[in-house]
């Protein structure tokens, strides 16, 4: 039976699509997530999340009602979809941080805009938002801490959902000639030194992943 890692932990239909497709999977989670504190005092009038985990931090603040009126800018369905779960509204939605940019610049020059981010955050969004002129400030709402664990069975593919995740799985363990199976380019450009065998979701979403990884070994 062909076995993959996951490098965080799904959700139990997610489990169960691979387990379906007769894909056993070992899961871990090697990243993990501490909330920062962090205030709504200099908000700007539109609100950019390029993560799940930061729609979750500032969903969770006690003055969040404070901004709950503010249009949002993401990237990634899943964020889209938590953003307008937990009452906010979505006005953009694009597939990466490059395409993001490249919106704001030709449709919202104007505008201002507030950047909510993890600590392990990449420099494409600001540099690029810097570059065009925007204006913009950043909000640290949480950090990313590397929890690298000794995987010692084998498998055959590997599930990655961040650079931050790759990072974590090499500091304990080695690629050899597993896929590695990755969410979105600059995933998939933390692993160019270390492997050619690549397979990249179509969209950045981890049942995206979950398709591709599928695919790949029927």
């Amino acid at each position: 039976m062909t076995r993959v890692l996951s490098t965080k932990k799904l959700l139990p239909n997610q489990r169960q699509f691979l387990l379906n497709a007769g894909i056993s999977v070992i899961e871990a989670d090697f990243i993990l997530v501490q909330e920062k504190e962090f205030t709504f005092t200099e908000i700007f009038d539109n609100l950019i999340f390029t993560s799940a985990n930061a729609v979750k931090v500032v969903a969770s603040h006690p003055d969040v009602q404070e901004i709950r009126r503010k249009p949002c800018f993401c990237v990634g369905e899943k964020t889209a979809a938590l953003l307008d779960e937990v009452g906010f509204t979505v006005m953009e939605i694009v597939d990466n941080a490059s395409a993001l940019a490249e919106m704001i610049k030709k449709n919202y020059a104007k505008e201002t805009f507030t950047f909510f981010c993890g600590s392990l955050r990449m420099e494409t969004l600001p540099v690029n938002l810097k570059i065009s002129g925007i204006s913009f400030n950043e909000i640290e709402v949480y950090e990313t801490v590397l929890a690298p664990k000794k995987i010692n069975a084998e498998v055959d593919g590997l599930l990655f959902f961040s650079p931050s995740a790759v990072e974590s799985y090499l500091a304990e363990n080695q690629i050899d000639n597993q896929i590695c199976f990755c969410i979105g380019a600059t995933t998939a450009k933390a692993l160019e030194q270390k492997t050619k065998n690549i397979v990249m979701a179509n969209k950045p979403s981890v049942e995206n992943v979950i398709i591709q990884t599928i695919q790949h070994f029927k």
